[in-house]
Order: structure tokens, then sequence, then C-alpha cells
């Protein structure tokens, strides 16, 4: 009988707006840890989680909060976009995010979310 490994991980790289963009995927039982860098490192660390005190359950709220590295607007702008989807679908989990990124554009964020997609673990 083969047994399921205890932490599910999945990783893939893909060239995106001509940069090799690498992701890493891994579920633990309270959250999901994501590094998706440009660089070959783990960056900035962000903290992506569901906020409770929304008062309209329809419009999901999360708050980001950069654990290591450069605290930016456009981080946080960033890591909503990028995770937002994976905490929905993971039933509200929060998502440690590590992000080292080149290209912080419309279009290569939203590539990147397709490319978070292909590793989905959770």
């Amino acid at each position: 009988m083969a047994t399921q490994p205890l932490i599910k991980s999945k990783q893939t790289e893909k060239t995106i707006n001509g940069i090799s963009t690498q992701v890493v995927c891994t579920e633990f039982s309270n959250y999901i840890f994501i590094v998706l860098t440009q660089y070959g490192k783990i960056g900035t660390l962000i903290s992506v989680t569901p906020d409770s005190r929304s008062a309209d359950i329809s419009i999901p709220m999360f708050t980001t909060k950069v654990l290591l590295g450069k605290d930016e607007a456009l981080t946080h702008v960033c890591a909503k976009n990028l995770t937002a989807f994976v905490s929905q679908e993971a039933g509200n989990r929060p998502v440690l995010l590590g992000l080292a990124l080149k290209d912080s554009s419309i279009e290569a964020i939203k590539a990147m979310k397709d490319v978070i997609k292909s590793c989905r673990v959770w």
C-alpha cells in the first residue's frame, strides 16, 4: 500500500516575457507556501491572510504583511493578486509567499497566476 506524503509539493518553470520564472507550491496543514522567483531566490516573504472581519462575505478581504524583505506598496498589491484565489480555493487558509520578481507588469502577473494554478497542491 502506497502512503501519501505528509507534505504535498509541486514545482514548475516557465518563461514569462523572456524571463525564466520558477514556482514551488507546498501545502502544509495550516497554510500554503508559494515561492515565485525570477532570481532563483526566495526574495521577499509575505504573509497573506483572509480577513474574517469583513461585513460583506461575498467580497473577500485579505491582509498582507511583509515578514522579510522590502516593504513596498507594489509588493502588497502583487501578493494579493497572486494569492487571493489560492487562499479561497484552499478553504480560506493563509498563504506564505516568497516573491522575487524582475517583471511585475500586469501581463506578467496574470501569466504567473496561471503558473501557480498549474502547481495546485491545495
